[in-house]
């Protein structure tokens, strides 16, 4: 050790006595740093999500500190032609500015975008990962509860923000929500009110207080949310997946540092990395192309972000039912597609649970997790249960269809409304096959050990220890004989 790394470490040494001399902490950095994570691919979709939900937060700021939440009507004077001289609203005007004028704006509101878009996908996917492998299973059916709220939060937030610019594909979402909320049973007409401050398209407070929502309430909430799930798996500690040496009470994987710090830090900047690569080289909401909102312009073929459209298609499937009594309307249509289906898919999800629990009687702690063909049951209702949302996805997407392909929109109508019922069904028995199948035979051609053991003898030459195992390699593969053994640490 050099005097400069002896001189580092001392002093490094002293500060790290003096904090512990008044905080105490070093028995807790210590249970940190060695706290221990799953090895499996899987568990990483979560660490996207929370990478992503960094990036928003840093881009976001960002663009608050240009944008305008006003609907005062300005005429457009900036550097982009084919508007000059419209009529907008500041909010949209500043926007523009912001994607022409502020030095790396369309980078950042592009990126902005991209990670909204990531975050919310990879909570989906790790919800279905959750499911399917049975980890919302007690001790953790909390933590599932809140990354279920976490989802809901997600596209709220996702859409609250694009609605700030006020371009006329924001403006026509928000005349669809507006119609969605009036038709709430019984409070639709107060509850709209409440929100956009009279009739649509509502008054001059609606703008800021959707910038605050957006920007303070529900970030805050989310990484509240975020924070409070990161603790409570620290606490219980992960679940994992069968195989050598993992029991429930234990976890087999990399401790914190410096493996897992390392290789978590490098998926962050690489999630970084990719999202500034989406914003600076792929065009993301040209917001430009749309031009302002009026409310007597509308545009065919307009699309939402993804999440969004398994509500459109709601709206577009729903037959033309309504609730009259006594000549007045009850329940107008576009609650059943716009507000009941959701709330009925996230009721399932919150219930499912205890809908288990209900019909198992399996009330044991889980640290285990299963893979899907173990529970065949299970796997297929879920698996039918996601066609049928992925069926309403694809009718958001009838429009684009019959301007692209020049597909009959009323027919694709009417075929969808058919296959909402056959197609889930049909993927639950295949599904239920499958499972049945996998578990007879014990193939699993998704895992197994794909290596070799090589040794390198003092004469230069490279020698094979084991190969690639048979045919008959178990469900589960172990590495062959002379890998280095996976580090374990006991839950405590």
């Amino acid at each position: 050790m050099n005097p400069i790394e002896r001189y580092v470490h001392r002093r490094f040494a002293r500060v790290s006595r003096s904090a512990e001399q008044r905080v105490g902490l070093a028995a807790g950095v210590r249970w940190a740093l060695r706290y221990v994570f799953p090895d499996h691919w899987s568990f990483l979709l979560g660490e996207i999500a929370l990478y992503s939900f960094i990036v928003l937060v840093a881009t976001g700021i960002y663009l608050t500190l240009f944008y305008i939440p006003s609907d005062s009507q300005v005429i457009y004077h900036g550097p982009y032609a084919l508007l000059q001289g419209e009529q907008m609203s500041e909010a949209y005007r500043s926007v523009l500015n912001i994607s022409f004028t502020v030095p790396a704006g369309l980078l950042f509101r592009q990126v902005h975008h991209w990670a909204a878009d990531v975050f919310i996908a990879s909570i989906v996917l790790h919800l279905i990962r959750i499911f399917f492998t049975g980890a919302y299973r007690k001790p953790r059916d909390l933590n599932y509860f809140i990354g279920l709220t976490m989802l809901m939060l997600a596209i709220l937030e996702g859409f609250a923000g694009y609605s700030l610019v006020d371009d006329l594909l924001s403006g026509m979402g928000l005349a669809i929500a507006y119609g969605v909320a009036v038709a709430i049973p019984g409070i639709g007409g107060q509850f709209a009110t409440l929100i956009w401050g009279g009739p649509f398209p509502g008054n001059s407070t609606f703008w800021p207080r959707l910038e605050i929502v957006h920007v303070l309430l529900i970030p805050v909430t989310l990484a509240v949310l975020i924070t409070l799930h990161l603790v409570m798996i620290m606490r219980q500690h992960h679940s994992q997946f069968p195989g050598p040496g993992r029991r429930e009470r234990n976890v087999v994987g990399t401790p914190t540092w410096p493996a897992y710090a390392l290789r978590s830090i490098g998926l962050m900047l690489a999630v970084a990395g990719v999202l500034f690569l989406l914003g600076g080289l792929i065009q993301i909401n040209p917001i430009w192309q749309w031009g302002p909102y009026h409310p007597y312009l509308s545009e065919n073929g307009a699309q939402p972000d993804w999440y969004i459209g398994w509500l459109i298609g709601a709206l577009r499937l729903m037959p033309n039912w309504e609730l009259v009594i006594s000549g007045r309307t009850v329940i107008p249509n576009p609650f059943w597609g716009g507000a009941a289906f959701p709330l009925f898919v996230f009721a399932i999800m919150f219930a499912w649970p205890a809908i288990e629990r209900r019909f198992t009687g399996d009330v044991r702690r889980h640290d285990l997790l299963e893979r899907p063909r173990d529970r065949p049951i299970r796997t297929a209702i879920g698996a039918g249960f996601l066609s049928w949302v992925v069926i309403v996805f694809a009718v958001g997407s009838t429009d684009r269809i019959f301007y692209r392909l020049g597909v009959s929109y009323t027919l694709q109508i009417h075929v969808w409304r058919v296959g909402i019922w056959i197609i889930p069904i049909v993927v639950f028995f295949v599904t239920l096959s499958a499972c049945r199948a996998l578990q007879r035979t014990g193939a699993h051609p998704l895992r197994a050990w794909q290596g070799q053991v090589i040794q390198r003898t003092g004469d230069g030459r490279v020698e094979v220890l084991a190969g690639s195992p048979d045919r008959d390699t178990p469900p589960i593969s172990e590495p062959p004989v002379g890998t280095a053994p996976a580090e374990e640490a006991r839950s405590r």
